[in-house]
C-alpha cells in the first residue's frame, strides 16, 4: 500500500472530491476509518457546524488530522479498507470491512471414503471455489455427484456387509462402500475422477467422454453414441454451473483490470492462487513504454509476477463481491497457469478499460 496524504481538518476545501479511503485521526485514540466516492463531501459531512440535533455523525472539534488514500476502482478501495481495518482494529476488522465469507467445495481426500462438502473455510483436501452463493455451490455439488458414483453421506464410514446402505445405492448412483461393494482402492479410482475433474473444470471427463463417443460412433453403435452424447450436454452444463470464478484454489489466478487513481493508466492486479499481488501500474500515454507495444510491456510484467501464492480467504472474499456486483469498474480475466495467461484479451480489456475511465462512464 503507498504512502497516504495528509491535510489538516482546517485544509478540508484543498482535498480533492474524489474516490478515496481516509483515516479521521484525534488526538488520542483510535482513528476513524471510512471509504467514500467523495472524499471532500464525506469529510465536510462529518466535521462540519451542525448546531441541531442530528443522527449523522460529527466530529467538529475531535479530529485532528486526515490520512487518505486516492483510488481508482471498488476494488483498490476494498483492498485499501482491509489492510487498514486489520492495522488498527485487529479484534472488529470483520464488522468494520463486512466481508462474507466465500463459499467452496471441498473433496476431503484425507478421509479413508472421501466425499464432497460445502464450506465457508479452507481446510485439508481440495477446495474449489469460490462460488457466488451457498445454494450455488449445492447445485453445482449435486449435478457434479450425478456425473460419478462418490458418496453423499456424511457419516465416518465403518464398512460392513450388513450395513443398510441408502437410496443412491439402490439406484446405482454410489459405489456402495459403506457396504463393501468395492474396495477401498476402486473407491479412490472413483475420487480421483472427480479431483481431475475439479482440476480441470471438467475437461478430464469432457475428453474422455469425446473419445469415447466418437469410437463408439466409429463401429457404428449409435445408440451408445447417443448416450454418450446426451451425457457430454450433462458435463457442459455442470461446467457452466461453476460460474466464471470457481477454481481448485491453487489454480486461482487471474488478473482485474480497472481504473486508476493516476491520468493516462490503468491498474493491474494479479491474483495467484488465491492471493492478491500489489497492483502494477500500466501507464498508457504516448510517451509511456520506451517505445515497446503494450504486449511485449504486458508479457515483461507477467514474466516477473511471482506465480504461486497461499489462498487468502479474505482476498477470496473481496474477489467475489467485487466480481459479482453490480458496480463492479473493471474487468477479470481468469487463467490456470501463466503459461495460459490470454495475451491479447488482456491487451484488449486494458484498452477498454482505458478508453471508459477516460470517457468517464463506469465499466
Amino acid at each position: 500500500m503507498r504512502e497516504p496524504a495528509n491535510a489538516r481538518p482546517e485544509d478540508i476545501d484543498q482535498i480533492p472530491d474524489r474516490p478515496a479511503v481516509f483515516l479521521l485521526w484525534a488526538s488520542a485514540g483510535k482513528p476513524y476509518l471510512a471509504k467514500t466516492a467523495l472524499l471532500r463531501r464525506r469529510l465536510k459531512r462529518l466535521i462540519s457546524d451542525r448546531d441541531r440535533i442530528s443522527r449523522v455523525l460529527n466530529l467538529r472539534g475531535v479530529a485532528d488530522r486526515i490520512e487518505y488514500w486516492p483510488t481508482g476502482s471498488q476494488l483498490e478501495s476494498a483492498l485499501i479498507h482491509l489492510e487498514l481495518a486489520k492495522q488498527y482494529f485487529p479484534e472488529d476488522w470483520q464488522r468494520i470491512t463486512r466481508l462474507r465469507s466465500p463459499t467452496f467445495l471441498r473433496l476431503t481426500l484425507d478421509n479413508p471414503f472421501p466425499r464432497t462438502m460445502i464450506t465457508t473455510r479452507l481446510g485439508s483436501g481440495l477446495s474449489y471455489g469460490p462460488f457466488p452463493s451457498r445454494a450455488a455451490a449445492e447445485r453445482f455439488q449435486g449435478e457434479l455427484l450425478d456425473l460419478f458414483q462418490l458418496r453423499r453421506c456424511e457419516d465416518n464410514l465403518s464398512p460392513s456387509l450388513h450395513h443398510t446402505g441408502c437410496i443412491y445405492g439402490e439406484m446405482n448412483r454410489c459405489l456402495r462402500p459403506c457396504q463393501q461393494a468395492v474396495s477401498t482402492e476402486e473407491y479412490r479410482a472413483e475420487t480421483t475422477r472427480v479431483e481431475q475433474f475439479l482440476r480441470t473444470a471438467g475437461s478430464s471427463l469432457k475428453e474422455s467422454t469425446e473419445a469415447a463417443r466418437d469410437r463408439m460412433s466409429g463401429d457404428m453403435q449409435f445408440e451408445e453414441a447417443a448416450r454418450l452424447h446426451q451425457r457430454l450436454t450433462r458435463i457442459s452444463e455442470v461446467q457452466t454451473l461453476s460460474g466464471e470464478l470457481a477454481r481448485s484454489l491453487d489454480r486461482l489466478n487471474g488478473i482485474a483490470i480497472t481504473p486508476s487513481a493516476e491520468p493516462e493508466t490503468v491498474e493491474l492486479w494479479f491474483m495467484t492462487s488465491g492471493e492478491w499481488r500489489q497492483p502494477v501500474c500500466m501507464n498508457l500515454s504516448e510517451s509511456a513504454g520506451a517505445g515497446m507495444s503494450l504486449d511485449r510491456r504486458v508479457r515483461e510484467l507477467a514474466a516477473g509476477m511471482p506465480q504461486s501464492g497461499k489462498p487468502n480467504p479474505d482476498h477470496i472474499s473481496i474477489l467475489a463481491r467485487w466480481h459479482g456486483s453490480s458496480w463492479r469498474d473493471g474487468e477479470w480475466l481468469g487463467f490456470d497457469e501463466f503459461a495460459k495467461l490470454p495475451y491479447r484479451r488482456l491487451v484488449n480489456a486494458i484498452g477498454r478499460v482505458a478508453k471508459l475511465a477516460h470517457s468517464g462512464a463506469p465499466s
